[in-house]
């Protein structure tokens, strides 16, 4: 039961239902601000129907992320911008990583269970590929009579 709770959770934190005045309180923030960081590419808000933004949960802490950066750590926007931008790029090579990483596991699994039926077959003898040996083909000289 508590996984699905974490699952409704996550999915939740990505829909877009918060309108600008509510994510700029949670956020703590001034709802211009917002808009700039909009401008800035710092944040991508959905968009209603009638055009108003709308933030996710997800929103509203890369918007605390982005406040930390700036008043804590004294990184100018566009520092903050790169820094985001690393950061989703590290999580998308982990994802690809994990993966990857099931891929390889898989076809070690599979390799494991050819081995255990007889493959390769052992009646078989494996010919050398590096052999440098040169065949060369002369026609037979018959004398003619």
């Amino acid at each position: 039961m508590d996984e699905e709770f974490q699952i409704s959770v996550e999915v939740a934190s990505d829909a877009k239902v918060l309108i600008i005045s509510v994510a700029a309180k949670l956020a703590g923030m001034h709802p211009q601000t917002l808009r700039q960081y909009d401008r800035l590419g710092l944040v991508q808000p959905g968009r209603a129907s009638g055009g108003g933004r709308r933030y996710s949960v997800r929103d509203v802490a890369l918007l605390r992320e982005v406040q930390r950066l700036s008043q804590e750590d004294g990184v100018n926007l566009a520092g903050i911008k790169r820094i985001i931008g690393l950061e989703q790029l590290v999580a998308e090579l982990q994802e690809r990583l994990g993966e990857l990483e099931a891929a390889l596991t898989d076809a070690y699994q599979r390799i494991a269970e050819m081995e255990a039926t007889g493959y390769p077959r052992r009646d078989l003898v494996p010919m050398s590929r590096t052999s440098n040996a040169l065949v060369v083909w002369r026609p037979s000289r018959r004398t003619q009579s």
